[in-house]
């Protein structure tokens, strides 16, 4: 049964919200951070990307960029743009984007469930994007980007959620991008024994999004555990910051492709070569083909929008992977015609999250890549279904929106 625990939240003053509260990490690169860190000192992207406060030609991974995280996490803490809660509490954290509203508890979640399985995964993590993690956490003393769980949803934990909103949150605020990010503390101790006793009844969680940033707390609370000779199982290093989601509030978007080159083929032969794999029409949308159905692909190519479908034995229906929209496109054309055989390491496919739109394919295809293919969004029941029999997704399957921002809440770990 899942198990999870209140912590001493380290989160903004409430007239800070907005200085504080940053993209996550991982959706800016360094030169992107360092314009949106111009004039805010408090932005938490001196946290989470301390490079920017560096020169630019530092090396990501040195120890002088985690100290820097470090260093500007506690004067964050000591000037009082950051504050921490007197005790335990859990928090809610609501984001809504347009018509998708969805409300999530923030907890932290259990090393010992995730090291057992009851937290189930459907990703594999690279060495060293976990090894940067796992640097940065044991630094810093803190899990500083929560790891985006999700369940089964409940009726009896959605009462809950509905009787807390209804009282004034902490922040309520609109970030740049349109979205609203509204928060709560729950510190009512009848409020944190519902919670604990109905996530106890709960089987397994699941990580949407945040591999790595789970496998790195779980690695540092193994370390932590292994030199504490008093270790008890209740120290906060054996939770990790995430925030819960129910899964029918989730909205997972298209994750695209773009491929820089045809592998040697001519045009009527890349044409043909698809041709038996898929059925192929010219699409009469010049705007952009959306896929309205599983096993269905657009494709941007030569100047024109074409609409693709899988054909039958093409693939395995029952094999939850192989099945996948994503794997279906990998075995049937980027590997054999495309040439990209591993798609984590090849430097002539990249990645394009749904929230860019269909035109940001097409811009690249005709500034000088060879062809795009947009795709059908995978689904959270895809996603458990797979997690459920211990398969991995292929890469890059999933893109959910919206984002959580980071600096919201940071947990300590002692």
């Amino acid at each position: 049964m899942a198990k999870i625990k209140p912590f001493y939240g380290v989160r903004p003053a409430a007239d800070k919200i907005l200085d504080v509260a940053s993209p996550p990490y991982d959706v800016l690169n360094s030169a992107e951070a360092r314009v949106q860190v111009k004039d805010r000192p408090n932005s938490f992207l001196h946290v989470v990307k301390p490079e920017v406060d560096l020169p630019e030609d530092i090396n990501l991974y040195s120890d002088e960029v985690y100290k820097k995280g470090r260093k500007n996490l506690y004067r964050m803490l000591n000037e009082g743009v950051l504050i921490q809660d007197d005790k335990p509490c859990f928090y809610l954290y609501r984001l809504i984007m347009g018509n998708v509203d969805q409300i999530g508890l923030v907890a932290g979640a259990s090393i010992e469930d995730y090291e057992n399985g009851i937290i189930k995964k459907h990703e594999h993590t690279r060495a060293v994007k976990e090894a940067d993690r796992i640097k940065h956490v044991d630094t810093l003393n803190a899990n500083t980007g929560p790891v985006f769980l999700t369940y089964r949803a409940r009726k009896d934990i959605n009462e809950i959620v509905e009787e807390i909103i209804k009282e004034n949150p902490l922040y309520n605020i609109e970030t740049e991008d349109g979205i609203k990010h509204i928060f709560w503390k729950i510190d009512q101790q009848n409020d944190i024994e519902k919670i604990l006793n109905i996530f106890s009844e709960i089987d397994f969680l699941y990580v949407a999004d945040g591999h790595h940033r789970s496998a790195s707390g779980t690695k540092v609370g193994q370390m932590r555990r292994e030199a504490n000779p008093n270790h008890t199982g209740e120290e906060e290093y054996n939770f990790f910051l995430s925030v819960i989601f129910p899964d029918d509030q989730l909205y997972i978007m298209d994750y695209n492709r773009v491929v820089k080159d045809l592998n040697g083929n001519s045009i009527e032969d890349f044409l043909e070569k698809i041709a038996e794999k898929f059925d192929v029409k010219i699409s009469s949308t010049t705007e952009g083909y959306s896929p309205n159905k599983l096993h269905n692909f657009g494709m941007y190519f030569d100047g024109k929008w074409y609409d693709l479908t899988a054909k039958e034995a093409t693939f395995n229906e029952d094999d939850p992977v192989r099945s996948l929209d994503v794997a279906i496109l990998q075995d049937n054309l980027l590997n054999p015609i495309l040439g990209i055989g591993d798609p984590r390491k090849d430097k002539r496919i990249d990645f394009v999250g749904g929230i860019r739109g269909l035109q940001e394919l097409s811009r690249r295809v005709d500034e000088g890549e060879a062809v795009a293919f947009s795709m059908f969004p995978t689904s959270i029941e895809q996603l458990m279904a797979i997690a459920d029999a211990d398969e991995v997704m292929p890469p890059k399957s999933t893109w959910f929106e919206p984002k959580l921002r980071s600096g919201m809440i940071t947990h300590l770990l002692d």
